[in-house]
């Protein structure tokens, strides 16, 4: 197999890398570890920093998918384990898998069902050959395993497909981050071999696979299962899991910094379920190209609004009479055609287009914001942006409190 940095080419200050599997990787500016990339997939070209908003079930909840194309949204997310329990793989291979079944014709990327190994816990139970699920819906119990989670993913056709993983808790000793780790080192094994068995037999839908550094909270673990992870094949990305799971955000930007180093630079990198806005910035700084997250839906639907002075609940009695938009500086439906006056309305009156506006609202905001990053990258100038955008986001201003 031909190493990734043996395809890779310079060009002045670019770096191209030819992708296994498929797929092009280009690193076009870095500033301070900070970097500005393009992952070129077969259907579309995905420019990094990127957020991409979940839709679980194959929707990103209210919104419609020509809305998120509107919003300047190139990749979404969908959740195997969910859509393997409605609707079901049978449907989705009767449709010709998720994209034309959701009228959705750009990438999309597939979570294994490794973060409800984490998500569930309290209806699961692992071992070292994959986890029985007590399902959420009726009670029925189903078996996940490292091969069927890859041919889950295959049955919807995703273009970015994760290794199934185990997602230890934020607060894991180290004893269970351990095991952690080792299982899913193991399982990484049986998913690659069974995606590369779906490819010679020709059963495979173009989709590449990442697989996910896990280790909790401790420096040492995120580093072996690192090196250990990718000294098991030539991948085309890394995913990096277990963040976000109830450590604290020091911890988060500890692991970060530790593992930046050690990262493959020709490679995208994936922080899995990070999406506020100071934490999306703070990790670009540690050369993360790629995000996911509910937050900015489930905020948008609670009546929280990300706004470049911070988090507002626009349920507030101080915007019973204020005229002014969420963001002056924001181009989306919300914020250009709407006040926060009549945004406070719809959601005292209990109204769904108030969460509607918002969702779209928010994920519109951090795909500016990344865009932005992007932007500031290739100007050369991303510390001082980011400072400034970052003091002006925490100090909570007249704009959010008034």
């Amino acid at each position: 197999m031909t190493s990734n940095k043996e395809c890779s080419e310079r060009d002045g200050r670019s770096v191209t890398t030819a992708l296994p599997g498929g797929g092009v990787f280009r690193v076009e500016g870095e500033v301070a570890g900070a970097r500005a990339a393009s992952l070129v997939l077969e259907r579309g070209e995905i420019r990094t920093p990127c957020f991409i908003p979940v839709g679980t079930l194959g929707t990103v909840k209210s919104l419609t998918p020509e809305e998120l194309k509107e919003a300047g949204v190139q990749i979404l997310l969908a959740n195997a384990y969910h859509l393997h329990l409605r609707p079901g793989t049978e449907v989705l291979e009767n449709s010709d898998g998720l994209h034309r079944f959701m009228n959705w014709d750009r990438p999309i990327l597939t979570d294994s069902g490794g973060f409800q190994v984490f998500s569930l816990a309290r209806i699961n139970e692992i071992d070292d050959d994959g986890v029985t699920f007590q399902s959420h819906l009726d009670g029925s119990h189903h078996r996940l395993t490292p091969e069927l989670s890859i041919d889950i993913q295959n049955s919807i056709g995703s273009d970015i497909r994760m290794a199934f993983d185990e997602c230890p808790p934020g607060e894991a000793s180290q004893e269970r981050a351990r095991g952690a780790v080792e299982r899913s080192l193991h399982w990484l094994e049986r998913c690659r071999d069974r995606h590369e068995e779906l490819i010679s037999g020709g059963l495979s839908s173009k989709g590449l696979l990442f697989p996910i550094c896990q280790g909790a909270s401790y420096d040492d673990l995120r580093l072996e299962s690192l090196e250990r992870t990718l000294a098991v094949s030539e991948w085309p990305g890394i995913g990096i899991g277990g963040l976000s799971v109830g450590e604290s955000k020091e911890v988060t930007r500890r692991i970060l910094g530790i593992l930046e180093p050690k990262l493959p630079r020709h490679l995208p990198r994936y922080l899995m379920g990070v999406g506020y806005p100071d934490d999306l910035i703070q990790s670009i700084a540690q050369g993360v190209d790629m995000f996911d997250c509910v937050a900015p839906t489930r905020n948008g639907r609670n009546g929280t609004a990300f706004t470049p002075d911070g988090q507002i609940n626009i349920k507030s009695a101080r915007f019973a009479k204020d005229k002014r938009p969420l963001d002056d500086a924001c181009d989306c439906p919300c914020c250009m055609e709407y006040t926060r006056a009549y945004l406070r309305h719809l959601f005292v009156s209990n109204e769904l287009l108030g969460l509607r506006l918002l969702s779209l609202h928010n994920v519109r905001f951090l795909i500016r914001l990344t865009s932005l990053a992007r932007a500031a990258i290739l100007r050369g100038d991303f510390e001082v942006w980011a400072e400034d955008w970052l003091a002006r986001y925490n100090c909570r201003s007249e704009l959010a409190d008034a």
